[in-house]
């Protein structure tokens, strides 16, 4: 069942840079999106190609993007999601969204909207699927005593503070059910919406609870506006490290994903200016490109940089083993060969130069509490301090 379409002027405050990425417009007549098409669903033998003279957007607003963005309710039973991935660093996340919004043409979780029947391509930034009862699953899981408390990711898939989350909140109030449990939760996002949330956050960081990595992938507010069209621009997000930084809460930059031929060279810089936003630690990410995502960056590179799509693909290739994507364990996050170690080298000396290279603290789940838990009185009358759970 559809929501209603936000509306172009969503309530909240809407990112200074919003109206910027939204005057795009790619080849393809698409305005505020990262995929010019929906390639077939590669489980589907049938694909439907829509007649988008009839799906624009509101050619006059230029803060509608097109076609328009369909909201629908997911049916999901549960919030928390696991995985055993051993290149990710956690085990337990939590996506109040599937499907993003920001329209990130390389994002390897387009694939995964093909699990719902539709395409990788515009489908995966256009109908976005809404958790709505994600605060309250949450809550419920960690009530249970199988729960044991460990760092939750918000979100491993797609980004929780896309522009919906403005309007609806989700991830706030998933947030707010993290925050009274004292569970710890690191965010990974491309937006300065983050900041809204910063007084959660602040409580949470009074136990070593959180810690926020901001995705920065370029510098060049030309090459973010066709790449990522509707995520914060970078200086947004160098301001958002900033005021995360100054408010006390722990804060990384995340230089994702690099991509060779066209962002690799701006590693040092990016560093240098998260460093001086505030930030403390700091990772990077090689391009990933499974399945169907694949064709969609090579169009993409033809239509914003056909000079340099030889190059980027040629490297990419020379990093996968002759191909455009590794699924590996281990080798799909940083690549093989000559041009992975000189950049796997840039990152390692930027980083040091930058004075990011210092261990962080570990998140700690020390404070967990499950609040009310009747067993709690059992463990005070036996002389115990404190019983599983009671923080």
């Amino acid at each position: 069942m559809a929501f209603e379409r936000p509306g172009a002027k969503m309530g909240g405050g809407r990112l200074s840079s919003d109206s910027a990425m939204m005057e795009e417009k790619t080849a393809a007549g698409h305005k505020g999106r990262g995929a010019g098409e929906n390639p077939p669903n590669r489980f589907d033998r049938l694909h439907l190609e829509p007649d988008l003279e009839f799906a624009q957007a509101d050619p006059d607003d230029p803060d509608v993007p097109s076609p328009k963005t369909e909201l629908y309710r997911d049916a999901s039973r549960t919030a928390i999601a696991y995985n055993q991935s051993p290149d990710v660093g956690f085990e337990a996340s939590v996506n109040p969204y599937r499907g993003c919004e920001h329209g990130c043409v390389y994002c390897y979780a387009r694939p995964t909207h093909e699990y719902l029947g539709l395409s990788s391509g515009l489908d995966f930034e256009t109908k976005i699927f809404v958790k709505e009862d994600a605060p309250h699953l949450l809550r419920s899981e960690l009530m249970a005593e199988s729960w044991k408390p460990q760092v939750i990711a918000v979100s491993g898939v797609t980004d929780a503070y896309q522009p919906v989350e403005r309007r609806l909140g989700i991830t706030r109030k998933c947030l707010e059910v993290l925050a009274e449990f004292r569970n710890p939760l690191v965010i990974i996002t491309k937006s300065r919406l983050v900041t809204r949330d910063i007084d959660v956050l602040r409580e949470l960081a009074k136990f070593h609870a959180c810690a926020v990595m901001v995705s920065v992938t370029t510098l060049r507010p030309e090459v973010q506006r066709v790449m990522e069209p509707r995520a914060s621009s970078p200086t947004a997000r160098l301001e958002a490290i900033r005021e995360l930084a100054a408010a006390g809460i722990p804060v990384g930059v995340m230089v994702a994903p690099v991509v060779p031929g066209l962002t690799d060279h701006e590693i040092p810089a990016i560093l240098d200016a998260a460093a001086e936003a505030g930030a403390r630690r700091a990772g990077y990410v090689m391009l990933r490109l499974p399945f169907a995502v694949k064709s969609l960056f090579e169009s993409w590179l033809e239509r914003h940089f056909p000079e340099r799509k030889s190059k980027v693909l040629n490297r990419i290739r020379d990093m996968r083993g002759g191909n455009l994507n590794d699924p590996r364990f281990g080798s799909r996050m940083r690549g093989e060969g000559a041009f992975a170690d000189e950049t796997a080298a840039l990152f390692r000396i930027a980083r040091a130069k930058a004075g990011l290279d210092r261990k962080p603290p570990p998140l700690s789940t020390e404070h967990f509490r499950r609040p009310g838990w009747s067993q709690g009185t059992l463990f005070d009358a036996l002389g115990l301090a404190g019983g599983p759970g009671t923080g």
